[in-house]
């Protein structure tokens, strides 16, 4: 894997995988500009979500669990001083559907964090990951 991080102006880049998807990183901007990426660390939150709810929703797929929709909430805290790292992330994931298995949501949830989802893998070394599920009946 490969990417090329390139920067824009004051502390905007882009950033382009081997995928060729451009994705737009920031620090804060200077006063009075208008934001245009996310940070670094929001992006590595992202990661987390992104990564655990592609597992899931496959799984869930496999399982044949009747979902109308899919959402995760994701928190992290951070260090008080720097460099301020990740100390804990918190995910709920949101599953909508039609008579799901609250047992399909929890074994899909855990086949991801133990065995599929590299970005939680390496994640869970520096950090503490809670996961909790809600099922709305749709």
């Amino acid at each position: 894997m490969d990417a090329l991080i390139t920067l824009q102006e004051d502390l905007f880049f882009t950033a382009v995988p081997d995928s060729g998807v451009v994705v737009n990183m920031e620090s804060t901007p200077p006063e009075g500009k208008e934001r245009r990426g996310a940070s670094p660390m929001e992006l590595l939150m992202i990661s987390l979500a992104g990564c655990t709810a592609m597992d899931v929703v496959s799984i869930l797929r496999k399982k044949r669990q009747n979902m109308t929709g899919f959402e995760i909430r994701i928190h992290g805290d951070r260090a008080a001083d720097h460099p301020r790292r990740f100390t804990d992330f918190e995910l709920e994931y949101i599953v909508k559907g039609v008579g799901i298995d609250p047992s399909a949501v929890e074994r899909a949830i855990q086949l991801s964090t133990e065995s599929y989802c590299s970005v939680h893998v390496m994640l869970e070394k520096a950090a503490h990951i809670r996961t909790r599920f809600t099922i709305v009946e749709d």
